[in-house]
């Protein structure tokens, strides 16, 4: 026993390495996100959810990122980031306008971790806001719906009225109009982001007002299935959406968070994270048009994506008017002539265009 003991020490002297433990790498970034509504196989959750997917792809075993879904806005969001931090996540994604504030006020108790509130705009030392210029596909869509409509209406199914709903429902309808002036637009509001079931009632009352065409701003597909049930045309938003409405689907408005989501990351990782306030579009990739149905002539196509590029070039701005002034729906005018909306008044819209049929909720 001695002698095997004795030979083990000796060995031990000559041969370290066979003893020594392999030394433990960096702990992985913990990475939160939290989503507003259920993941599904389109929309604004989905969205987020393959930036997810493409942040751990990228980063690999630097990160590990969990997630929650389907939490409400308000005092639920607020307890769900509040277990995060306290699980150890050094940073976290709240993607939804209504986790803004719960955000920050769990911030405040955090302060050596790190937040993004996407789609926010109020930001601290360790809480940066970011979010897309969703406008700039709109006014695309728009144009792509002017052409496509046979009755020259169309319709949208909104969320809440806030800005970045409001900047969307005023640049489609501008799109619109850039290419039929007589196209009129019917709104209808729901007060909610994700409830499919109404999204669909509201889009079938659209289609029985002679809209043949429509928009949204909420968080699911279920206007899009009822464009493909009722043999119309439909805008997707978010995603593409061909698998739900395979001859409904105009184009896509799709969202693309993962380069971001990937470069803030790496950030945190690198210790060169800063709070800060980004808005990018098309130009800087966060936003994309494409993903044409089949009922789309290429000569459409080819319109819709040129002006995109023109976009991207700043050749093209929703907000800027021509010869005329542009006016809101009440007749007020809005953009003085060959004048355009600086991104301050943009962020402020509190109006509806011309050729919106409908008004703000009170």
């Amino acid at each position: 026993m001695y002698k095997n003991l004795a030979a083990a020490l000796a060995a031990a002297c000559f041969f370290p390495s066979l003893f020594a433990q392999t030394p433990a790498g960096p702990e992985p970034l913990k990475v939160g996100f939290v989503y507003v509504a259920p993941i599904t196989e389109a929309g604004w959750v989905r969205q987020h959810e393959n930036a997810r997917l493409a942040l751990e792809k990228n980063l690999g075993a630097r990160v590990k990122t969990s997630f929650i879904e389907n939490v409400a806005e308000g005092a639920d969001a607020e307890r769900v980031i509040r277990d995060l931090a306290q699980q150890g996540h050094q940073l976290i994604f709240t993607p939804s306008f209504g986790y803004m504030e719960p955000t920050l006020k769990v911030a405040r108790e955090f302060p050596n971790v790190k937040f993004e509130s996407i789609t926010g705009y109020k930001t601290t030392d360790n809480v940066a806001a970011a979010n897309a210029r969703y406008y700039e596909g709109r006014y695309l869509a728009g144009i792509a719906a002017g052409r496509m409509s046979q009755t020259g209406v169309a319709g949208y199914v909104a969320g809440f009225p806030i800005p970045e709903v409001l900047q969307g429902i005023n640049a489609f309808t501008l799109g619109m109009r850039s290419v039929r002036p007589d196209a009129q637009v019917k709104l209808v509001w729901l007060n909610a982001w994700f409830d499919p079931p109404r999204e669909r009632d509201a889009a079938m009352t659209l289609f029985n007002q002679n809209a043949d065409v429509l928009a949204f701003h909420t968080g699911s597909n279920a206007v899009m299935r009822a464009a493909q049930e009722r043999g119309k045309l439909a805008i997707a938003y978010h995603s593409d959406m061909r698998r739900t409405a395979p001859d409904a689907q105009v184009l896509a408005v799709t969202h693309q968070w993962a380069d971001y989501y990937t470069q803030r990351a790496r950030a945190v990782l690198d210790g060169s994270w800063k709070s800060g306030s980004v808005w990018g579009g098309i130009k800087e990739g966060m936003i994309r048009v494409g993903d044409f149905g089949p009922k789309v002539p290429e000569a459409v196509q080819k319109e819709v994506l040129a002006r995109q590029q023109d976009i991207a070039a700043g050749k093209l701005r929703p907000f800027a008017a021509g010869a005329q002034p542009m006016l809101d729906n009440a007749g007020k005018v809005v953009i003085p002539a060959r004048a355009a909306l600086s991104d301050e008044q943009i962020l402020g819209m509190n109006y509806l265009v011309q050729g919106v049929q409908g008004s703000l909720p009170r």
